[in-house]
């Protein structure tokens, strides 16, 4: 089962089992009290959020002593928790939607959706090229920003990115 990660668990705050909380996620709420996840200490169940202070709480680890145990835990989401627990507006998509797209460019393929990197306030599309442009000297991979300046439409269903100016990039890469 594929799982994200999108958040890590910090330092206990106070007595009562209180913990930072450092999202990784565009999605603050989708945390809510009851919502379980998956960690690297094994399934936790969310018993308070507080988004003011920056703190969670788990059930069954309510004392100082025992939420210590959760230090540096870090939270995975699944696929289905994610679509079920996050409302995207328009023109927004889920970065599992949008790797392994294909990058078109006046119907030519560059090549496709490797990752995505996030670098201050902008997505940037990590394009691993397509073999043909490689062999023809190009870049073997590029990175394109996630802005309509370069991204025309975006289709998850087909998993297609159509572009402009983006094999300018791969020129100039």
């Amino acid at each position: 089962m594929e799982k994200f990660f999108v958040a890590q668990v910090g330092r206990v705050v106070g007595l009562k089992g209180d913990l930072k909380l450092h999202l990784h996620t565009d999605f603050p709420e989708q945390f809510q009290a009851g919502q379980n996840y998956q960690s690297d200490r094994g399934y936790l169940e969310i018993l308070s959020v507080d988004f003011k202070q920056g703190t969670i709480k788990f059930r069954g680890y309510e004392s100082r002593e025992s939420a210590q145990k959760l230090t540096n835990a870090k939270l995975y989401a699944t696929k289905e928790q994610t679509l079920a627990n996050c409302e995207l507006t328009d023109g927004q998509y889920f970065w599992f939607e949008v790797i392994g797209s294909a990058i078109i460019e006046n119907g030519e393929c560059l090549g496709s959706v490797v990752e995505i990197e996030r670098i201050l306030d902008t997505d940037y599309l990590l394009v691993g090229s397509d073999q043909h442009l490689i062999d023809t000297g190009f870049a073997k991979s590029f990175l394109i920003p996630f802005l309509p300046r370069y991204i025309l439409s975006t289709d998850t269903k087909t998993k297609q990115i159509l572009t402009q100016d983006a094999k300018d990039i791969l020129e100039a890469s």
